[in-house]
């Protein structure tokens, strides 16, 4: 405890009010492995737990200790928080939190239900999801679908502030969660379907007064970019680099969403996210590259400027959303400790970069049905350099309008959406929830209407042909090498986030609704449990009273479920999900619960 009468002495009264940020509380926090206070761990995304009295030895004795349910349908995706001794619970759509006291089986000490009106419902894609709550400066932070954030204190639920982030009348939604920096809180946005020009925006943590707003498409002064400082693999972007990539003033609906996941590097000072497709679906509609869309960003946290942004699919055709997490590493490169980023896109291709510099370490398919591109050009010297190459076959810009493009994988879905991966320090192994699933697509010519959808293709997703007839694996991965090591198919995707720990286990949960426990190091099942509905949530550690916990949320939806929790039949509905998953309802029904394991005593 630092004595504040010493610091007054010594410096005077400006002493007493140094502002204690949020980064130095929750590194503090999410440094403690008891507790649980952001979606992916840590601010690095590695979703690790040093956890270790569940380990490979005894995980098969689990137990369910408790449960709750939420009382809510639709999709549960995100996790619980557990910070000291109460565990928050958040719900899709109308987006319930729930303070429970650990202390008491559980029992609900508060819960805030937010006033939204169900006309949101309908403007948002692919379920009425949420990926959860986060804690800091002793509030819980919550990005409501209608796009209110929302801060609550922690102790009593009441409102401290809240502000509105968007317009769902024009299409902007929300469906992620946020992450506090500092005296910031980063929020994005959801709309690229309904042409949204997209944005990551800080607030501040005490007042919910906006700092800074940065888009991802458009004039230098909105995307918060410097012609020539701002760089891509090395090089300035130079001046415009964004508008000059898009055709007259199709920038202004041009999508790039930020409903993914956000990492910090308090060395650095770098926030790190990506940035979703552009708009519409149709490719022949917005020639040119379509900068910045389908980006991983690297933003300064005090100011949004960005320091580097790296584009991994150039024009997108195939909606292939670049907003999956970004995990930060310190590993050795060619013989030096270096600063990793890695990210697994949804157009299947893993990627490793040097997190200070933006510099192209790997870029390699983590799905071996991997067939829109035959790889990226690594040569630094290329006028191609960092680029995919695109097989004339599965382009559906080549093909053209009203030409149904078959066989393309991945799926629109990617070969991993948003359901995050987990890294361990001890193998140094990356865990990766994947999508096994092809597509035919067929892009068709759409007039924008604010409020309306902008998609502009038809779909349909079916398993990847030629393989052990299931839609998903479950992989460990090599980010220096860029290998699979090892996988695990399952017959449908895995949309749950994984969890790695100290006990040489890592955890995941499947949309049939087991929870499962595999060895780290092989990859050998070692546990399953089914709960009661399909996982689409994430799983999370934390413990108590000296008990170590494992938490999970069951309720089947998202994009793969949404045929089941929005009562789809038409096989190219939930664009295109609602007919590759209809085996689906043969194993799971909707319901939304949280399931808490343990150890017996």
């Amino acid at each position: 405890m630092i004595n504040t009468r010493i610091l007054s002495a010594l410096f005077g009264s400006a002493a007493l009010v140094t502002p204690v940020l949020a980064n130095d509380e929750v590194s503090k926090l999410t440094a403690d492995p008891n507790q649980w206070v952001l979606q992916t761990g840590d601010y690095a995304n590695t979703r690790h737990s040093k956890l270790s009295q569940i380990n490979k030895d005894n995980v098969g004795k689990l137990q369910v200790a408790w449960t709750f349910s939420t009382g809510v349908l639709r999709g549960h995706e995100g996790s619980p928080l557990v910070v000291g001794d109460v565990m928050y619970v958040h719900t899709p759509f109308p987006n319930i939190v729930y303070a429970l006291d650990l202390n008491n089986d559980g029992r609900i000490l508060w819960q805030y239900t937010p006033k939204q009106d169900p006309s949101v419902i309908p403007v948002m894609c692919c379920d009425t999801v949420n990926r959860g709550l986060a804690y800091a400066d002793g509030k819980i932070f919550l990005h409501q679908a209608d796009t209110t954030v929302v801060a609550l204190d922690a102790k009593s639920g009441k409102e401290v502030w809240k502000v509105v982030n968007g317009d769902p009348k024009r299409g902007e939604t929300n469906t992620a969660t946020v992450l506090p920096v500092k005296d910031k809180v980063i929020v994005g946005i959801s709309g690229g379907e309904f042409g949204v020009q997209c944005h990551v925006t800080a607030y501040d943590m005490k007042t919910g007064k906006k700092v800074w707003r940065g888009y991802s498409v458009g004039p230098d002064d909105q995307i918060l970019v410097d012609g020539e400082k701002t760089t891509s693999l090395g090089k300035p972007v130079g001046k415009d680099s964004s508008i000059k990539t898009w055709q007259g003033d199709q920038w202004k609906t041009g999508g790039g969403c930020t409903w993914g996941w956000y990492s910090y590097d308090p060395k650095l000072n770098l926030v790190y996210y990506g940035s979703g497709n552009p708009s519409t679906w149709n490719p022949k509609q917005r020639p040119g590259d379509n900068k910045w869309s389908m980006t991983i960003w690297a933003r300064d946290a005090d100011t949004g400027m960005a320091k580097w942004v790296y584009q991994m699919t150039p024009h997108d055709e195939w909606d292939f959303d670049g907003i999956n997490e970004m995990i930060l590493t310190d590993q050795e490169v060619g013989g030096k400790m270096t600063p990793l980023l890695t990210h697994f896109d949804r157009n299947g291709l893993g990627y490793t970069l040097n997190r200070e510099t933006g510099d192209l370490v790997v870029a390699e398919k983590f799905d071996p049905a991997v067939n829109w591109t035959t790889g990226v050009d690594m040569k630094k010297d290329s006028p191609t350099y960092g680029r995919p190459a695109v097989v004339a076959k599965y382009s559906t810009e080549q093909n053209g309008e009203d030409v149904n493009t078959k066989g393309v994988c991945p799926a629109a879905l990617g070969s991993k959406d948003q359901q995050p991966a987990a890294y361990s320090p001890k193998t140094k192994l990356f865990y990766v929830p994947t999508n096994h699933v092809c597509m035919d697509y067929e892009p068709f010519r759409v007039s924008y209407t604010p409020g309306q959808p902008f998609v502009g293709a038809t779909l349909s997703m079916y398993p990847a042909p030629n393989s052990h007839g299931g839609m998903g694996n479950f992989i460990a991965w090599d980010g220096v090498k860029g290998k699979i090591v090892w996988s695990l198919p399952e017959q449908f995707s895995v949309w749950s986030g994984a969890l790695s720990t100290d006990g040489d286990i890592v955890f995941y949960g499947t949309l049939e609704g087991y929870l499962k426990a595999v060895d780290a190091a092989t990859g050998k099942e070692l546990y399953k449990f089914k709960t009661p509905s399909g996982i689409i949530g994430n799983v999370m550690t934390y413990s108590h009273k000296g008990k170590q916990y494992v938490a999970i949320l069951s309720g089947v939806g998202g994009w793969a479920g949404i045929g089941l929790a929005a009562g789809l039949t038409d096989p190219n509905a939930g664009l295109g999900a609602v007919g590759g998953y209809a085996g689906l309802k043969s194993y799971t029904a909707l319901g939304g619960q949280l399931t808490v394991f343990t150890l017996p005593n």
